[in-house]
């Protein structure tokens, strides 16, 4: 099945939903996105102020038009609040891959599974539903709890892409790639049957 930028696509289990963001999620993760100015500090975008969220959505929004990534808004059922943002991007339905990335949580979701349950629900998307052969993750070289993180659901780490990004302080960020095969998948599914 190939990806389709046009589809909304909804995701949910008992612990999460994740929809298309919408240019009203301003209102919903404001909040969220501008109690700590460095909960994004590894990732090329600040969302820390109305109008840099604002800058983000609209940025994600056009993407999206335009094919290149698509956007989702978490909501945590658990807590009934609205959470942050992960998105599908670099995506080729020719070759049958897939990134997940660009994901922000607030400090308060974060070690409380949430994250957990998100990647559950967008593997089992590319895997089971598009049925592609590759999904990848990519982390700042410098941030050690997401590389752990990425490596405890099964991404094997490839390589490293150096100098690869610019961030918003300057800093040229190192940029480490991790995969996941449709033949490692059922390997990886069994780690996340305690959700």
């Amino acid at each position: 099945m190939d990806f389709s930028f046009q589809k909304d696509i909804i995701l949910e289990n008992e612990r999460v939903l994740l929809r298309p963001m919408q240019e009203a999620d301003i209102v919903n993760l404001l909040k969220v996105a501008a109690e700590d100015k460095t909960l994004v500090q590894y990732s090329p975008f600040q969302i820390h102020s109305e109008t840099l969220l604002k800058k983000y959505i609209e940025t994600a929004l056009a993407n999206r038009t335009d094919k290149v990534r698509y956007a989702f808004t978490i909501f945590d059922k658990q807590s009934n609040r609205y959470a942050g943002s992960t998105s599908f991007g670099n995506i080729s339905n020719v070759d049958k891959r897939i990134e997940i990335g660009w994901t922000w949580i607030g400090r308060q979701f974060q070690k409380t599974g949430l994250n957990r349950n998100c990647k559950f629900l967008l593997m089992s998307y590319v895997f089971e539903t598009l049925e592609f052969e590759r999904l990848e993750l990519r982390t700042d070289e410098r941030n050690a709890v997401s590389r752990k993180a990425i490596e405890a659901i099964g991404g094997r780490m490839e390589g490293i892409l150096r100098s690869h990004m610019l961030m918003t302080d300057g800093f040229r960020r190192s940029t480490v790639c991790y995969s996941i095969l449709s033949s490692e998948w059922p390997e990886a599914k069994k780690r996340f049957a305690n959700l």
